[in-house]
């Protein structure tokens, strides 16, 4: 097996060209939209790349050339994990791939709607799958042990994935959905751990998908989250926070400040998006959600509003030996209720309002 050389790929939204991504002969890559996408279309990084006809060169090192809102469809964590495993499997070093190269190799359950042509997603076969089974399968690869493991089923259900943790894309009642397993340093009942985390969210009035607990018998239950870039209508574009700011999640770097700034420059939504964010922002510090880093807060592109707005909350746990939060409120990463008030301040929120949200939370979460 053999990975093509790229050069140049076509950036496709739900079957039309978005634009267009080339290696330039420096090596540095440029994308341009295509003019049909600049008169109906909509910018797709709504502040490093505005609808133009300019050529967009990212001479950034953060993303190896691309833009935040490509490196964001590259699977990360287990995911990247699992790419390297079956290009391993077939000779093939995935760090001396071009970046070009990696967005060519994405399948169709990568992260939002973006979708790059030539395709050259690996080949697999899967049959039936258990969800234990996976669970077992998924433990083995992490540990590095692959005799046995059906390397095709477990890529082809995970292999697009971002995050830590091993999961699986699967269908349930004709609806796209991903389940998580744990991985080595997680306790046998992390996804009983997280269902918990989502129903207290939800009762904290924070927007959530629909999500489950499914049933096993090796464990209490793996959590699973219907996906909220996908829809009967086709793929929904989406962003993380560090892709719209062209940073990385692996450095913490950014306040809650930059989130809620963010949402007054592109929500579409930005009153319901901005109490949203507050209530979530307390959820974290009082929930002692400390993995709330910049990856984990996102925009979706909404067709009928024509704008962004704050995707459903994801990712949430509880982490009360990691006191520091990965995003600081208020410059603060062990933030206090004075941290909360005063990001109400800056942003002009409604005093009165936050505070009842702040004693809401706190009430719910006792």
């Amino acid at each position: 097996m053999d990975i093509k050389e790229v050069k140049k790929l076509n950036v496709k939204y739900n079957g039309k060209i978005v634009g267009y991504l080339a290696e330039l002969k420096n090596g540095s890559i440029a994308f341009q939209y295509d003019d049909e996408w600049i008169k109906n279309g909509f910018s797709i990084s709504p502040i490093s790349l505005p609808l133009s006809n300019e050529i967009y060169v990212n001479h950034e090192p953060t993303f190896n050339g691309l833009y935040g809102v490509f490196w964001d469809t590259l699977p990360d964590g287990w995911g990247e994990l699992l790419v390297r495993r079956m290009l391993n499997k077939n000779s093939i070093n995935f760090d001396r791939l071009s970046p070009l190269q990696k967005l060519s190799i994405i399948n169709k359950n990568g992260l939002g709607a973006l979708e790059y042509e030539p395709n050259h997603a690996l080949k697999t076969k899967i049959a039936g799958y258990d969800l234990d089974e996976l669970a077992k399968e998924a433990e083995k690869v992490l540990n590095d042990e692959t005799d046995g493991v059906n390397l095709d089923t477990i890529y082809n259900l995970g292999g697009s994935s971002g995050g830590a943790r091993p999961k699986a894309h699967i269908i349930y009642k004709g609806d796209e959905w991903i389940v998580k397993f744990p991985c080595s340093v997680d306790p046998k009942d992390i996804g009983e751990k997280e269902y918990t985390a989502n129903s207290l969210a939800r009762n904290c009035e924070i927007h959530t998908n629909e999500f489950r607990l499914f049933d096993s018998k090796i464990c209490s239950g793996y959590f699973g989250a219907k996906r909220f870039d996908r829809t009967i209508n086709g793929k929904v574009h989406v962003i993380s926070l560090v892709a719209l700011l062209e940073t990385t999640h692996r450095i913490p770097n950014l306040d809650y400040g930059h989130l809620f700034a963010v949402i007054n420059k592109i929500s579409v939504d930005r009153n319901n998006d901005l109490y949203e964010a507050y209530r979530r922002m307390c959820f974290n510090v009082f929930y002692k959600n400390s993995d709330d880093h910049g990856k984990n807060f996102a925009f979706i592109y909404d067709e009928k509003l024509k704008g962004y707005r704050l995707s459903p909350a994801y990712d949430l746990t509880s982490l009360p030996n990691k006191p520091r939060h990965e995003m600081s409120v208020n410059g603060n990463d062990i933030p206090t209720e004075n941290d909360l008030l005063a990001i109400a301040k800056e942003f002009k929120l409604s005093p009165q309002r936050c505070k009842n949200i702040i004693d809401d939370i706190k009430l719910k979460l006792i």
